[in-house]
């Protein structure tokens, strides 16, 4: 970090004087980089950043200094008549992005979880000039002239194995982005790059919008049809003027659903999520065209028939036509018991006097009655068990010390940058300090749907830096005093972000780009997905699984019944899944000589479900809808949502282990941090797993928990 800063310093002399000649605006700039909170070294513990100094207003000179820097530094490797070397190449290219990084990660982390109307416009602002560097780089002559010059006598450089592999996945990086186009090739590149970043920047932006601005409100004087809503929840949902707005999740199905009971209303609230985007004043089929259109072109122009061949080419999956084989070892059990819930659903419906076909905006509702009737399992009669803090707490945080032997201790010290942040030192199991934790649960206006983990900083050796890291969700916030009682859904969600968590933690690589959950996308869900299993493990679950109020643990009779209800309405959450990821993968299936246009998008949407066998339940609708498909259009999920089933696999394969070799022990967490979570990219994915499980993986124990075999 202190050799960037001398290069920055330096970088400034040339940037604001010439030959020892300054002017007052340029001394003004220099003296406010030097001030800004995003640029110099912060003095918190970890170097994390200090969200008492940061202002919005410092984000923007600190990222196109940022920017300019790194340019600086990537044309000076490139155009260096040195011979080129491992460390005069690939470990300056490596470090030529921590000034950048430094305030990108800052920024994208609020953009995201507590955003205005600024840092939408900075974000839209910086899109094309990020991608303008990516290119600028990574289509470089020169630069990678060098690296190509030590990728062919990789075997006499007498490389570690990590520097092998950092070299490796340069060289790789570099021909997947296009180093080996020619002239005007690389320019048409540039541009699709260009365009590219600005409408994916606009969609995510849009998309907040349409679920921000579309939440329903309803008049106060018709709060009636809000009946089957507790008071807890109405008074978490009232505005100042007295009226109700339910928020909207990003996804398809909306929480709510399950709870209403008036059948219009539900079907008001679908219908109002549902076409969210399409028709509305935040339309984005405009913006789905233009992005399949450009990736299509991008893929033809790098010598592929599609985009997502092209973009899988460092996963596990490997290549589109293996994901779709993947896909049809599961859409017929899927659909199959899909199937059938919906009958039981329907009948459960015709049964309370509503007649006709089962719709989606039924299915959670009746669902919900089907669940109490077979399980006797009230969501909300579970929910005073699951206070927000005892999961975290004494669940989550009590489950990687049983594996893993780390402990937490809150910093109230730590600035952050909302009141609902909270932050957790954590420390290993002989006290040394492992990194720091922010959780930011509570939804908002200013925050994106969904759930996710990033790093503030990554770990790595060479830079001398252990990670800081964030998970943000979208809990309901209870009304002032009141607890934060979850869903059963919420808690796996909180389990699944500290699994991403735990891969970042334990990061043990000299390199950042190759640290940490820095993986592909098929494989860094896995971690995350494989650590909701420790949700429902008896040691755990009693551990945190008390009444607020009393303190008393969960009856057994309880806990039966959640574990019982397990295998309930998995034909519907998988098909849901798989729809989304087979439309992901259809989308980018399209080869450039096929032009879509906005009119084209509903109706190809429809195509793509039903060609491939999905879409035969009609109740059973697409976890994301093109529209509003942000993971795949604003997200970096293209041709990359199929990871979430793909990574389930891995989960309940894993987990299987486990139970085959003694369960929750401390040795088996050890070994499995050892051989696979402090890995990050440094191994072959497929070389990792069955090094650690003795065997590939098989989708045995994903059918098997879902109740599908």
């Amino acid at each position: 970090m202190k050799k960037i800063n001398i290069l920055l310093l330096a970088s400034s002399v040339l940037l604001f004087g010439c030959q020892g000649e300054k002017n007052s605006k340029n001394d003004k700039m220099k003296d406010e980089l030097a001030s800004n909170p995003l640029v110099q070294e912060s003095a918190l513990p970890y170097s994390a950043p200090d969200f008492s100094k940061i202002k919005t207003e410092h984000f923007k000179p600190a990222i196109i200094e940022g920017i300019r820097v790194k340019k600086e530094i990537v044309n000076a490797i490139a155009n260096s008549i040195e011979v080129p070397t491992f460390e005069n190449t690939i470990i300056a290219l490596e470090q030529s992005g921590n000034q950048l990084s430094k305030a990108t990660s800052v920024f994208y982390a609020l953009s995201s979880a507590h955003t205005n109307d600024t840092l939408q416009a900075l974000e839209e602002e910086f899109a094309p000039l990020m991608a303008a560097l990516e290119d600028e780089m990574y289509l470089n002559s020169k630069l990678f002239e060098r690296i190509e010059a030590l990728y062919d006598q990789k075997e006499d450089l007498k490389l570690d194995a990590e520097d092998l592999k950092l070299l490796e996945e340069y060289y790789t990086d570099f021909v997947i982005a296009g180093a080996k186009l020619e002239g005007k090739e690389k320019d048409q590149l540039k541009e699709i790059n260009s365009q590219l970043a600005t409408l994916t920047t606009q969609f995510g932006k849009k998309v907040l919008k349409a679920m921000k601005d579309g939440a329903l409100v309803i008049d106060k004087n018709d709060v009636a049809q809000l009946d089957g809503l507790s008071d807890s929840y109405l008074n978490s949902i009232k505005t100042e003027d007295g009226n109700y707005k339910i928020p909207m999740n990003n996804y398809t199905q909306q929480d709510v659903l399950q709870l209403l009971n008036n059948r219009e209303m539900r079907k008001k609230v679908f219908e109002n999520a549902w076409m969210r985007a399409d028709g509305t004043a935040f339309d984005t089929k405009d913006l789905v065209a233009d992005i399949v259109n450009l990736r299509a072109k991008k893929a033809q122009l790098l010598g592929f028939d599609n985009y997502a061949d092209w973009s899988l080419q460092k996963t596990m999956a490997g290549n589109s036509q293996n994901v779709r084989t993947f896909f049809d070892g599961l859409i017929p059990a899927a659909m199959d018991k899909a199937a059938k819930e919906s009958k039981v659903i329907e009948d459960m419906m015709h049964s309370k006097g509503v007649q006709g076909n089962l719709e989606a905006w039924d299915w959670n509702y009746y669902a919900e009655l089907v669940r109490k009737r077979d399980y006797d399992l009230n969501e909300e009669e579970i929910k005073p068990y699951f206070d927000m803090m005892s999961v975290l707490q004494n669940g989550v945080f009590y489950a990687a010390n049983k594996l893993y032997g780390i402990t937490f201790k809150e910093r109230k010290d730590i600035p952050v940058y909302h009141e609902d942040v909270l932050v957790y030192e954590l420390f290993e199991e002989d006290g040394t300090e492992l990194g720091l934790f922010y959780v930011d649960y509570f939804e908002r206006d200013s925050k994106s749907g969904g759930a996710w983990m990033g790093n503030f900083i990554e770990q790595s050796y060479l830079n001398k830096t252990k990670p800081v890291i964030y998970n943000v969700c979208n809990f309901p916030k209870p009304a002032k005093g009141e607890p934060a009682l979850l869903s059963f859904d919420n808690v796996i969600t909180m389990f699944h972000e500290f699994g991403h968590a735990l891969h970042g933690f334990f990061a043990s690589q000299k390199y950042e780009s190759i640290s940490g959950t820095n993986t592909a996308r098929d494989f860094v869900e896995f971690p995350s997905q494989f650590n909701e299993n420790w949700a429902t493990y008896p040691e755990v679950f009693k551990n945190y699984a008390k009444h607020y109020q009393t303190g008393e643990p969960m009856p057994q009779e309880l806990l039966d019944k959640i574990e019982a209800s397990q295998t309930f309405n998995q034909g519907y959450s998988l098909s849901e899944n798989i729809t989304a990821a087979n439309l992901d993968m259809a989308w980018h299936m399209i080869p450039a000589s096929k032009i879509i246009t906005k009119d084209d998008v509903s109706t190809f949407e429809n195509e793509a479900i039903l060609k491939v066998g999905l879409g035969k339940v009609n109740a059973v609708k697409v976890r994301y809808r093109s529209t509003y498909f942000a993971h795949i259009f604003s997200g970096g999920y293209g041709a990359g949502y199929y990871a979430y089933s793909w990574t389930e696999m891995l989960d309940h394969d894993a987990y299987g282990w486990f139970v085959e070799n003694g369960g929750m022990t401390r040795a088996n967490g050890q070994r499995l941090r050892e051989m696979i979570l402090s890995k990050g990219n440094t191994q072959s994915y497929e070389e990792m797993y069955e090094r650690w499980r003795g065997k590939a993986p098989s989708p045995e124990f994903l059918l098997k928990a879902r109740g599908l075999k």
